[in-house]
């Protein structure tokens, strides 16, 4: 599995938001950039993927900004980078799950560690990563 810095930087801001934005303490994603060393530009972009994911409540204003929607629990790395990504999977037929080739040898080893990485990042929630 490789993961893209969309992936990398959508991470760095839900576990940030996690563990500092609040609904009576939004965090602004200039903040969120600046103490994570990350393009203000680009983290706009990772966002507005995100929203697509309804992960968000925002606030407009001088104390506006972001903040999750859910409990830090209730949102699987998996969702995040799936979001985030678009597609995880290194080869194309994982994601369909039938192999593109036909009858392809090699389908079977690669599906079996798709699902134990898929597993592994279902398996984990942003909480895990905020109380580090």
């Amino acid at each position: 599995m490789k993961i893209s810095t969309k992936g990398e930087y959508a991470l760095i801001c839900m576990i940030y938001l996690g563990k500092y934005a609040s609904q009576d303490n939004f965090i602004s994603l200039s903040d969120v950039a600046k103490d994570n060393k990350l393009s203000l530009r680009y983290l706009e972009k990772i966002v507005g993927i995100l929203k697509k994911g309804d992960f968000f409540i925002t606030e407009r204003g001088n104390a506006g900004g972001y903040c999750l929607k859910r409990k830090p629990e209730e949102y699987t790395i998996y969702e995040i980078l799936k979001i985030a990504e678009g597609r995880i999977s290194q080869i194309n037929c994982l994601e369909t799950g039938v192999c593109q080739k036909g009858k392809c040898n090699a389908f079977h080893f690669w599906n079996d560690l798709f699902q134990v990485e898929v597993n592994f990042l279902k398996s984990k929630t942003l909480k895990d990563y905020i109380k580090r």
